[in-house]
């Protein structure tokens, strides 16, 4: 099975960052459909947990890595489906704990892309962007953790339940620094995040921004 996996190329470039950015704002559009009856939230689930582990075969040829998004996207997509349709005490743990391990992998896996390019092309943008996309939804897994952890730890200003689809829309205000101020993170551990997931929107900016312009700057070799 790695001799297989190892022999599937890495192209990368811009049809593969592109499909991984088209693909983010796809989910991020229709995640609301998790909250239907029926197969509209399995085919969801099949969509999210295979698009991550498609542009990381796509994007570096490490067998670790692969390995690593395979078996997160594999997890990921069992724990979402037990969850929905056989829900358990610890079935949305498994399901925010998975998620949590699959944006790390890809968010691993765009960094090195971006930081291995020696020319600021097209694709190294578009991977910047949808890195900064998988951060947001990254950290509506750790909110979503949290308030099972500690429920409560995030309230509504309309007095409204909080599920973790308003915990996704909160993770982008907070991560663009927004700040509505419809969804409040009560108690240390939730604060602690949202500050975490502000700064580091804001650093995120610095940091590309200062590669892209060294970059820039290089001499082209040739």
């Amino acid at each position: 099975m790695i001799g297989l996996i190892n022999r599937i190329p890495a192209p990368g470039g811009l049809p593969v960052t592109l499909g991984l950015l088209v693909a983010i704002l796809v989910h991020n559009l229709t995640y609301p459909v998790t909250g239907m009856d029926g197969i509209l939230p399995l085919i969801f689930y099949l969509f999210y947990g295979s698009m991550f582990t498609v542009a990381t075969f796509g994007l570096l040829a490490d067998v670790r890595l692969r390995l690593l998004a395979l078996f997160s996207s594999l997890l990921l997509i069992g724990a979402e489906i037990a969850n929905t349709y056989a829900p358990g005490i610890y079935s949305p743990a498994a399901v925010y704990l998975s998620s949590i391990l699959y944006h790390i992998v890809i968010s691993v896996v765009l960094t090195i892309y971006i930081f291995r390019s020696t020319k600021v092309m097209s694709d190294v943008l578009i991977a910047a962007a949808a890195i900064y996309l998988v951060v947001g939804s990254g950290f509506a897994a750790i909110f979503a953790l949290i308030e099972w952890i500690v429920p409560g730890s995030f309230v509504m200003s309309s007095g409204e339940a909080v599920n973790w689809q308003i915990l996704f829309y909160y993770s982008y205000v907070t991560l663009t620094t927004v700040g509505y101020g419809d969804v409040l993170p009560i108690g240390f551990l939730a604060q602690s995040f949202a500050i975490f997931e502000a700064v580091l929107g804001v650093l995120y900016t610095v940091i590309l921004l200062s590669r892209l312009v060294g970059m820039t700057g290089q001499p082209s070799s040739g």
